[in-house]
């Protein structure tokens, strides 16, 4: 009988946690997450206007034409911006907030310089984006460069393991986890059905995630 409260209190612990990791440095937090993100689109924006090298062009492959084009996965694919706040949010220790915003902001160096010196794009795709009014805008704001690796689905993938890493620690129960998963698929599939990348590209943000994840957990976490 005593263990059913102990039992309880762990189910309830996980989110305990979580609520003082969001109630931890919140003004800091936010105003790191602001900066950050529009010194990365800045950095992003200049280096897709100015190139080093002609640009190439990243083939389709057959995966890329099973895929089909679904506009209606714009949101998940925005989300990510939403997304890839949680690791920030769910840190309780100011070191452990430096070592997620190193860790990505490395990584994303890493694919902006690849960008610079490697500029690649997307073939240009056969569909009249004027059906599309909120795929055309995307269009318009986010030019079909800096493909290769896709910092998309690199930021979607380092994200959710850094998350991932959050979960386990705090015991969080598996449908949280679940959750952290398919959202993080769910980015890296959008990708492809918003006709922003191809198969190529996110092959390559896989690889530079994973690397960037191996290293972190190597440097950082504490498992």
């Amino acid at each position: 009988m005593p263990l059913a409260p102990n039992i309880e209190r762990e189910k309830t612990m996980w989110v305990q946690q979580i609520k003082l990791a969001f109630n931890s440095h919140v003004l800091l937090k936010c105003i790191g997450l602001t900066i950050f993100i529009s010194l990365f689109f800045t950095a992003y924006f200049y280096v897709l206007n100015h190139p080093a090298f002609p640009v190439t062009v990243i083939p389709n492959t057959y995966l890329d034409r099973l895929i089909g084009f679904q506009p209606l996965a714009l949101p998940i694919y925005l989300s990510l911006w939403v997304y890839v706040a949680f690791p920030a949010m769910l840190t309780i220790k100011l070191r452990e907030l430096y070592e997620f915003t190193l860790s990505i902001a490395l990584m994303s160096t890493v694919g902006l310089v690849i960008f610079y010196f490697w500029p690649t794009t997307i073939p240009v795709n056969e569909i009249d984006w004027a059906l599309h009014p909120s795929i055309n805008f995307l269009k318009s704001v986010d030019a079909a460069g800096n493909a290769c690796p896709s910092l998309h689905v690199a930021t979607a993938l380092f994200s959710g393991a850094w998350l991932g890493y959050i979960l386990r620690r705090t015991n969080a129960p598996f449908w949280v986890k679940a959750i952290n998963i398919i959202w993080c698929v769910s980015i890296i599939y959008s990708t492809l059905a918003t006709r922003q990348h191809v198969v190529l590209d996110v092959l390559g943000g896989l690889v530079l995630a994973s690397i960037s994840i191996l290293l972190a957990r190597q440097l950082f976490w504490q498992e």
